[in-house]
């Protein structure tokens, strides 16, 4: 275990680090030019154990910017009341500083081996969040507070930002964890179907009802309940749940006595739901029902540097996951990936990785350039030059937002075909030999003048 201190009283100090002998205890000094958190936010660090010289207010934003690792927070003399502001401002533990170093040390074990215990369930082993992301990394510190509770919960965020396993994560963080968690997907569901879906029905309840049959709902009793794309609820299922919401209760289409249903409710979309409910797409005293915990999640174009560390290990687990040797991407790829707007966010990406890494030919990881992976806006991979002789020429017209990944490909080949040969050519679009020679023959734009070592498509 790696270990950070900062505690000025230098018996304790030491009693510490000898009770702690087995662990790599770093010391860290009272006064130092970095600051709290760049002293302790390293990636080795897996609990800091801290003196009390803070105000509340500062070991928020200290405990909050430090997780998930632990914060043992020392104190002397430590009331109900000093505690419990401690607590509130996110420490995992509190200890009295006046114990036994070695009991200080036991309850470090304890705390830490506990920790990543719960990590490791409320993160998942399939998602990946870069240590340096700090919008990642708040919404992570949300999850870990907003998991332990009952209060229900909403997230937003857009198609493919990974909704659903923000879900997952809440759920595992939750005291429901050992109960499956029942996920409906509103707007897979018929209109027609959706309230029996969700609320069940009695025998003879409508025409094919030839038994009893539990609801959704139902099903999720003791455990949590995710409505993903709620904006997508009819309106007429919209009142039931509402219903359902307030008196925590619900009645089978046909059925005369109420059932009561003791569930963790956690809605998702991609919609603003605001807006529908000022447009009366949505109910407005729903929206503020299930609005009560919100989560938003980034996009993936907001992450900055996350995208090619994410694209690399996405590379790394589907390898494997695939039989396939590991690779690395291209120069030239990586700068695709970065330039990239992924409206289709982190499952796009993955995709985009996962059909690279089958295509791939070489001993790099080239990105086939498939639909939607085109440089925004038409650019030219950074390190791209135009000719000099092609600069004075008429740019082909770009007035659209975005040039098609067709477009794209034609301007970038005719612009540089004859300062390059195949080979650089590939190399700068991302693409291997043959991918290139096979879009010539399809967009017929055959090489006017072959050079020798350009006479033949290799694999």
């Amino acid at each position: 275990m790696h270990i950070r201190l900062l505690e000025d009283d230098p018996a304790l100090r030491e009693a510490l680090v000898v009770a702690l002998s087995d662990c790599s205890v770093a010391v860290m000094p009272e006064h130092s030019p970095e600051s709290e958190e760049d002293r302790h936010r390293r990636p080795d660090c897996e609990l800091v154990l801290l003196g009390h010289h803070h105000e509340a207010n500062q070991l928020t934003s200290l405990t909050r910017a430090l997780w998930p690792t632990p914060v043992i927070i020392l104190l002397s003399e430590p009331s109900t009341a000093r505690v419990v502001e401690a607590m509130r401002a996110g420490a995992t533990n509190v200890l009295d500083r006046a114990m036994d170093a070695c009991l200080i040390a036991q309850s470090v074990r304890a705390t830490c081996e506990a920790q990543q215990t719960q990590l490791g369930a409320s993160r998942g082993q399939h998602y990946f969040y870069p240590e340096n992301c700090r919008a990642m990394h708040d919404l992570q510190a949300s999850i870990h507070r907003i998991g332990k509770t009952d209060s229900t919960a909403l997230i937003v965020g857009e198609t493919g930002t990974g909704k659903e396993l923000v879900a997952l994560q809440l759920h595992a963080a939750s005291a429901r964890q050992d109960q499956n968690m029942i996920t409906v997907n509103c707007a897979a569901i018929p209109e027609t179907l959706i309230e029996s879906e969700l609320f069940g029905y009695e025998k003879g309840a409508f025409t094919g009802a030839t038994s009893n049959r539990m609801g959704l709902i139902e099903a999720a009793h003791n455990s949590t309940l995710f409505l993903d794309e709620i904006g997508e609820l009819p309106l007429a299922a919209q009142a039931r749940l509402l219903r359902f919401i307030q008196e925590g209760e619900i009645r089978r289409i046909g059925a005369i006595k109420s059932t009561k249903v003791d569930i963790r409710l956690i809605c998702a979309t991609h919609r603003r739901l605001d807006e529908l409910a000022q447009s009366n797409l949505f109910r407005q005293d729903l929206y503020y029902r299930i609005n009560v915990l919100r989560l938003d999640i980034p996009p993936l174009r907001q992450r900055g540097n996350d995208i090619t560390a994410m694209a690399n290990w996405f590379a790394t687990q589907l390898a494997d996951k695939l039989g396939m040797p590991p690779r690395a991407f291209s120069k030239e790829s990586l700068e695709l990936i970065a330039h990239h707007t992924w409206p289709g966010n982190v499952r796009e990406l993955q995709n985009a990785v996962e059909r690279a890494l089958i295509m791939c030919d070489d001993s790099l990881l080239a990105l086939d350039l498939p639909v939607g992976i085109a440089p925004p806006e038409g650019i030219i991979p950074p390190g791209s030059t135009i000719p000099p002789d092609r600069a004075s020429e008429k740019p082909i017209d770009d007035s659209a937002d975005e040039l098609s990944l067709e477009d794209y490909f034609q301007r970038f080949v005719l612009l540089h075909q004859d300062a390059m040969n195949e080979t650089e050519l590939a190399q700068k679009l991302g693409i291997s030999r043959k991918s290139l020679w096979e879009r010539r023959q399809r967009f017929g734009m055959p090489r006017t003048k072959p050079r020798a070592e350009d006479s033949a498509p290799s694999d």
